[in-house]
């Protein structure tokens, strides 16, 4: 179990405070705060992605608090200081599924006294979890602003099938074809799902620090590669055009992928939006606690295990009003063919705006938070006007 004892203070902009909820779905959650000097202000909630933690809205909540909000950012359930989550490989899977993350999601605004929240914001895996409160629990998530990561809707049920043979389980074929190629390559996510990848990553030659160093920097727009655009086909000849940090080569783990991509001392002297002090703090984070609680959300996708489950609401879409916002330079947004359209033609009703953000790549709330403060309270005007 992690511990949360004798821990660094978390160098946070003036306004923002750390605290912890307990009695949250089985876990003690640590949650980052503004907006929380006066009562009666409308709740807006926060929800990171992979690898990153609450830490990475700092400097977006100042300015959603300054607009009258009440903002909340948890460490999510594997992250960080939230703590009552199984961290073992061998452990409890299911308790990381879409479905209980939203639990969580749920239980934290209730235990804020919210019977609804204006909106919820999801970044990267965040943004699965943002999309499944809003296609849920429309009541209580009134709107929606995914990013980096867009939503197609739910998995589909097998549909008009009682007359036909009965189909066995077909295994994708694309993970032995990316194996086979030229260049042999696999996907991130299966890798992730792997039991290596975590001590990878926690253990990297270089340690934590330079490997997340490398990381950020390989998916930022100060990469200059990164130049995405829409892939044609789920098949290994079109994601073989994806970055290694999406689509790796075949025998390097993630360190050594973007190991390849550490910045020199004078570009990470030079960074405004990551600084080391800021980057410090990740480090020591992951450092401390390992990898393994975030990559419990990769296997649970991969596994196939719990689609069953998400079918229940085969068909449905998200009618709150919703946006999408992301960088320009983030490969996120093309890396599952065709989904970036589905969001926009049929998983979202009330989209109101699809935003790529000149200057980003896939850490957009980091990279050009002013732009993204600017957009979520555009947003946010507009779906309350809409509610009205």
């Amino acid at each position: 179990m992690n511990t949360t004892t004798t821990l660094p203070a978390i160098p946070l902009p003036p306004g923002i405070r750390s605290r912890f909820v307990g009695d949250i779905n089985g876990l003690r959650m640590h949650v980052l705060e503004a907006g929380f000097e006066t009562h009666g202000r409308p709740g807006v909630l926060l929800l990171h992605g992979f690898p990153e933690l609450a830490f990475s809205w700092r400097k977006v909540m100042p300015a959603l608090a300054e607009a009258g909000y009440h903002v909340i950012a948890p460490d999510q359930r594997g992250y960080g200081r939230t703590t009552g989550w199984d961290g073992d490989y061998d452990g409890d899977l299911a308790s990381f599924r879409l479905t209980n993350l939203v639990r969580d999601a749920l239980g934290l605004v209730s235990a804020f006294g919210y019977a609804s929240v204006d909106a919820v914001v999801g970044h990267d895996f965040g943004s699965s979890v943002a999309a499944w409160c809003a296609l849920l629990r429309p009541d209580v998530f009134r709107s929606v602003a995914l990013m980096s990561a867009p939503f197609a809707g739910p998995p589909q049920l097998p549909f008009d099938t009682a007359d036909q043979p009965p189909q066995p389980k077909r295994e994708d074929p694309v993970h032995r074809e990316l194996a086979a190629l030229p260049r042999p390559r696999k996907h991130y996510q299966w890798y992730y799902s792997t039991r290596e990848a975590n001590a990878d990553m926690q253990r990297a030659p270089h340690g934590v620090h330079d490997f997340l160093r490398a990381y950020y920097h390989h998916k930022s727009a100060d990469w200059k590669d990164n130049k995405p655009y829409p892939l044609k086909s789920w098949s290994a000849g079109e994601l073989a055009k994806l970055p290694t940090y999406y689509v790796m080569d075949l025998a390097k783990n993630m360190a050594e992928t973007v190991a390849k991509a550490m910045p020199g001392a004078a570009v990470i002297a030079a960074n405004q939006w990551l600084s080391d002090r800021e980057l410090s703090f990740y480090s020591a984070e992951y450092q401390r606690i390992g990898f393994q609680g975030g990559l419990q959300w990769y296997r649970c996708g991969t596994s196939g295990e719990f689609t069953a489950e998400l079918q229940i609401w085969s068909g449905r879409t998200i009618d709150v009003p919703s946006c999408f916002i992301a960088g320009k330079q983030d490969w996120g947004i093309y890396q599952r063919p065709g989904v970036y359209e589905a969001m926009q033609q049929s998983a979202c009703t009330r989209m109101l705006g699809a935003h790529l953000i000149e200057g980003a790549g896939h850490w957009v709330q980091q990279e050009q938070p002013a732009e993204v403060s600017r957009l979520l309270l555009q947003f946010l005007k507009q779906a309350t006007v809409q509610a009205q």
